[in-house]
C-alpha cells in the first residue's frame, strides 16, 4: 500500500504532537512505543506516570520514555485547561468547579490540548465508544468553518487496480451520520474530497451515489442526492464531482458513458459518497468482506482539528496506522 507508506514517510519528516488520552491501556503503550521508536510522532500520553513507567518497564517497552507523560490529576496546567474549558462552555450553564473536575477526563484533556495549541491531534476510542471520543470534540474544538458535520471516511485499499486510483478508493460516511439531508451530504462530499487531497495524495474525483443514475428512478431519495451535488458545485465549484450515480456508472467506464455521457467523473469516480450511513457502512463491509480489501478508518472529517476513533477491539498496528493518519491530517491543516 505505497500511499500508506507515503503517509508514513510525511510524519516522519514533520513530526506532530499528538495526543493518546488512553495513556495506560495496554495496545496503545505497545502501539506508542513502535511510534517512538520509528520517530513517527511526537506522542503525549495521559494517564498515571508512574503506573505508565511499570508498564513499560514490565514489557520492555525502552521508548516510551521519549513521551510527554501528562497527569491528569496533578499536571501544572490543569487549572489552565480548566479556565479554558470554563470559558468556552460558562454560557451552558458550565462553572469553574465544573470544568476543573471535567477536565480530570484525559478525553477532555486531549482536546483542550489541542485547543490550548499544546497538540496538534487526537487518537482514542480502544475503551471507550466513539460517542465518548466526538462528544468533548464538538464541544470544546468545534466543526471547521464552513462545515456543520462531523462524518467518517475510510480508505479502502481493493485488489481491483482497474478502479478508482489503481484499487485505492475513499468512502464515506460510513461511520457517523444515520440519514444526512441534502446539505449535510454535501459538506460530507466536500470534506471526504479533501480527505482524499490531504491523505492519499489524488486528485478526487466524487461520485454521488443513489438507485438511480440521471434521472433514471424518480424518488424523493433521489432528489436529495440530486440537491446535495447541486449544494457541492456551489461549495466547490473546482471539484469533480457528479451525481446522482449508481455505483456502476460511477466506477465502470462503459457504464458511466452509457448512463451519465459527458460526466466528469462517470466511470473514473475514486470517492464514493453514500446516501446514508446504513448504504456506508454496508458498502464498505462488503468490499472488505468480499474482495479481502483493506479498510482503513473510520477518519473523522469536519473537526476543527484531527480526532479520530478506534474500534475498542482494534490492534496495535490499527493504533499505528491511525496516529499516521492523524499526523497527515494535522500536517495537511497547516498548509
Amino acid at each position: 500500500m505505497e500511499i500508506l507508506q507515503q503517509m508514513l514517510k510525511r510524519a516522519q519528516e514533520n513530526p506532530q504532537r499528538i495526543v493518546l488520552p488512553e495513556g495506560d491501556e495496554p495496545r496503545t503503550l505497545e502501539a506508542a512505543n513502535i511510534l517512538l521508536k520509528d520517530k513517527i510522532a511526537d506522542l503525549i500520553l495521559i494517564g498515571d506516570p508512574q503506573k505508565i513507567h511499570q508498564m513499560a518497564t514490565e514489557k520492555g517497552f525502552e521508548y516510551i520514555k521519549e513521551a510527554k507523560i501528562v497527569d491528569p490529576l496533578n499536571d501544572p496546567k490543569m487549572p489552565e485547561y480548566a479556565n479554558l474549558l470554563f470559558e468556552l462552555r460558562k454560557a451552558k450553564g458550565m462553572t469553574l468547579e465544573q470544568a476543573t473536575e471535567k477536565v480530570k477526563d484525559p478525553l477532555y484533556l486531549g482536546c483542550l490540548m489541542i485547543k490550548n495549541g499544546d497538540a496538534d491531534g487526537e487518537l482514542a476510542g480502544a475503551r471507550g465508544t466513539t460517542a465518548d471520543t466526538i462528544r468533548p470534540a464538538f464541544q470544546i474544538l468545534k466543526t471547521r468553518p464552513g462545515v456543520h458535520i462531523v462524518s467518517g471516511a475510510f480508505l479502502m485499499f481493493t485488489p481491483a487496480t482497474h478502479l478508482g486510483e489503481g484499487g485505492f478508493l475513499v468512502f464515506a460516511d460510513c461511520a457517523v451520520n444515520p440519514c444526512p439531508n441534502a446539505q449535510e451530504l454535501a459538506e460530507i462530499a466536500v470534506t471526504t474530497a479533501e480527505t482524499a487531497r490531504a491523505l492519499g495524495g489524488i486528485e478526487p474525483r466524487v461520485a454521488m451515489l443513489s438507485f438511480s443514475s440521471k434521472g433514471s428512478a424518480k424518488h424523493e431519495l433521489v432528489d436529495k442526492v440530486t440537491e446535495a451535488t447541486r449544494l457541492a458545485h456551489e461549495m466547490a465549484p473546482d471539484l469533480a464531482l457528479d451525481g446522482e450515480l449508481q455505483l456502476d456508472a460511477a466506477l465502470v467506464e462503459s457504464v458511466g458513458a452509457q448512463k451519465a455521457p459527458g460526466s466528469p467523473v462517470a466511470g473514473k469516480a475514486n470517492v464514493l459518497v453514500f446516501p446514508d450511513l446504513q448504504a456506508g457502512n454496508i458498502g464498505y463491509k462488503l468490499v472488505e468482506r468480499f474482495s479481502g480489501a483493506d479498510a482503513v478508518g473510520p477518519i473523522l472529517q469536519g473537526i476543527a482539528a484531527p480526532v479520530n476513533d478506534l474500534s475498542r477491539g482494534c490492534k496495535v498496528q490499527d493504533i499505528v496506522q491511525m496516529v499516521i493518519i492523524t499526523a497527515n491530517q494535522a500536517i495537511g491543516m497547516k498548509n
